[in-house]
């Protein structure tokens, strides 16, 4: 039984996987039917780490800097649920959220500032930095990154950076 549900969920993260590169690819439209319909699939019950990756990626394929702001929020609101309690603070998936936090928050702030809200982008970048420094200083279990993904570290830091001169700038 715990390996069907374990090959179901990786069958999941396949299908997410999949839509994401559609949507790097260049098709937006096909890559947001398949995250909708996967969306639904997995309903407000579903697992965390599934509900946080896919709201993330949904995010990137929106034209409205609103729904895009929705997405990233409901992708947040997933990792805080894994993190306090849907699952044991231990478990894997929870160090995978911790580690994608610093680039749910840097979303968050890009979103605010296409709203023309900069005090919420600020407040979201500022929570950026400070995850992307526990992370550099071993708070993800003494690794440092996204599972050890320094490319992804170094990524997430220098758009965080790009972020915070652009508004310096306004």
């Amino acid at each position: 039984m715990v390996e069907q549900q374990e090959a179901s969920e990786d069958a999941v993260m396949t299908r997410i996987g999949q839509a994401v590169m559609l949507l790097h690819g260049g098709d937006r439209e096909e890559a947001r039917n398949r995250f909708g319909l996967l969306w639904s699939e997995l309903g407000a019950d579903g697992d965390g780490l599934h509900r946080c990756t896919l709201a993330h990626y949904m995010a990137d394929t929106q034209d409205d800097p609103g729904d895009e702001l929705a997405w990233d929020l409901r992708a947040l609101t997933a990792a805080e649920g894994l993190m306090s309690g849907e699952r044991s603070a231990g478990h894997r998936d929870s160090l995978a959220v911790q580690a994608f936090y610093p680039s749910l928050h840097l979303n968050l702030a890009a979103d605010y500032l296409k709203l023309q809200r900069p005090d919420a982008a600020r407040i979201h970048l500022r929570q950026a930095r400070d995850a992307a420094d526990a992370l550099k200083d071993g708070g993800h279990g003494g690794h440092g990154g996204y599972g050890g993904y320094s490319g992804y570290d170094a990524g997430v830091r220098a758009a965080i950076e790009r972020l915070e001169l652009r508004m310096r700038g306004m």
